[in-house]
């Protein structure tokens, strides 16, 4: 089982500690969230009751991409992710370019985990047509995965085209490209595209059962299962290694946990400590 450290909301300046100590207690991946502003939304937050997203203009939102290339050099073996990146609120050519360099700088150690986004305020703002970014992102996908073999391309498609260019650097490995979501749209991205799928909210049990038996079924229709893709869960339940044992015999490769948020007004890297004793040490590796 994979340990992911949830990094969201974090101050800015808390990141590099953060990412030091991840890389020395074990955890496989730190996954960093993405918004480009806090305004008062027109749009409404699709996973509360009050439309309300859990945040407040305070709240740190750094660049991902920057973020990552920081982390990234203070530390050694531990791997970056987004949950997620809203790609298609971004050009073809921004995303493409940042995500290469942040993978030739960490060392081929960078997750692109995808989501469409759920804020229309954000593609206004950067110009982007909100309506169409599903089809964009279908479309970005294979375009970004050309553009960072290296070597010229061309694209002529429904909302890209472009005549034969070449970006450099471009990474010596593929970028990973995990889909986060649990939409049935979003399923049947990860299905058809991605290399894995992110969970990009809390699941109780009960709820990531049927959601991977949903994901199973788009993954039929593909020729795939759960063993062709990274599956990285929340689950909301206690940590214990007999937990996450049970849910990689099911297929999950890998989990989500920000210690800090079992024991609030504790250091953040104390609890981390205690997790990776606990928790991370007694759980077995999966391949």
């Amino acid at each position: 089982m994979e340990f992911w450290l949830g990094a969201a909301f974090v101050d800015t300046r808390e990141y590099l500690g953060l990412a030091r100590a991840a890389d020395r207690l074990g955890f496989h991946a730190l996954a960093i969230s993405d918004h480009i502003f806090h305004a008062d939304y027109q749009s409404s937050y699709p996973y509360s009751d009050t439309g309300e997203p859990p945040y407040t203009p305070e709240t740190h939102w750094p660049d991902p991409w920057v973020t990552i290339g920081a982390m990234a050099a203070v530390t050694e073996r531990l791997r970056f992710a987004t949950n997620v990146y809203i790609a298609p609120a971004r050009d073809l050519f921004t995303v493409a370019k940042a995500v290469s360099t942040a993978a030739v700088l960490s060392g081929d150690r960078a997750i692109l985990g995808l989501g469409v986004g759920w804020c229309k305020d954000e593609f206004v703002q950067t110009g982007q047509d909100f309506h169409t970014r599903g089809k964009r992102l279908d479309e970005m996908i294979p375009t970004l995965r050309k553009l960072w073999q290296g070597g010229p391309v061309e694209h002529q498609g429904d909302h890209y085209a472009f005549p034969a260019l070449t970006i450099t650097p471009t990474p010596d490995e593929p970028v990973p490209i995990y889909i986060g979501g649990d939409s049935d749209a979003a399923l049947r991205r990860t299905a058809r595209v991605a290399d894995g799928w992110i969970g990009n909210r809390i699941y109780s049990e009960d709820d990531l059962e049927t959601l991977l038996t949903r994901l199973d079924g788009f993954l039929a229709k593909e020729g795939r299962t759960r063993a062709d893709l990274r599956i990285v869960a929340p689950i909301g339940a206690m940590p214990n290694p007999d937990l996450y044992k049970k849910w990689q015999d099911k297929g999950v490769t890998g989990t989500m946990a920000a210690p800090w948020w079992l024991s609030p007004g504790e250091d953040k890297i104390t609890t981390m400590e205690r997790f990776a004793h606990e928790i991370i040490a007694r759980t077995p590796e999966i391949a």
